[in-house]
């Protein structure tokens, strides 16, 4: 007999939030990878300028653009800072989500495997009661041999 386990739907939904806390973390992982990969470029940026300014002009423009290049940085940094701290959240929220999951999962083998047990149980007890129905049918079917001295 089958028998469904009682929380399935509250396990499905657990599922779905684990979904869901998953790619909240992948999305997490990529803005991390999106600014180490924007911040590495500005850093090479700033690092490969080795123009020798030859007038005035020429050298507040450069110092300009290394100001800038810096604040850049600067700003790619505290947006790197932010983007480490929501993916150490989605990280939690994911290992909180496959938790709830992962009991409720072990609930449902546990149901299986009880469901399992009553089942086999049941079953034997059907191929007992045959086997005894069986053995007290053939035992009253037999007729005894009679005794040494019953027929003297």
């Amino acid at each position: 007999m089958i028998r469904h386990f009682p929380l399935a739907g509250l396990l499905r939904l657990r599922h779905l939030q684990q979904d869901q806390a998953a790619s909240d973390l992948a999305e997490a992982n990529a803005r991390v990878a999106a600014n180490e990969a924007r911040r590495g470029r500005a850093r090479s940026a700033l690092s490969a300028t080795a123009i020798t300014p030859d007038t005035v002009a020429a050298m507040n423009a450069m110092a300009a653009a290394r100001s800038s290049s810096r604040s850049m940085l600067a700003d790619l940094d505290a947006l790197g800072r932010n983007n480490a701290a929501s993916l150490a959240e989605a990280q939690a929220a994911f290992d909180a989500a496959r938790a709830e999951a992962i009991a409720l999962e072990k609930l449902e083998v546990r149901h299986h495997e009880t469901a399992r047990a009553e089942d086999l149980r049941a079953e034997q007890i059907v191929l007992d009661e045959i086997a005894s129905t069986r053995w007290h049918r053939d035992r009253t079917d037999t007729p005894t041999s009679p005794q040494k001295g019953d027929s003297e």
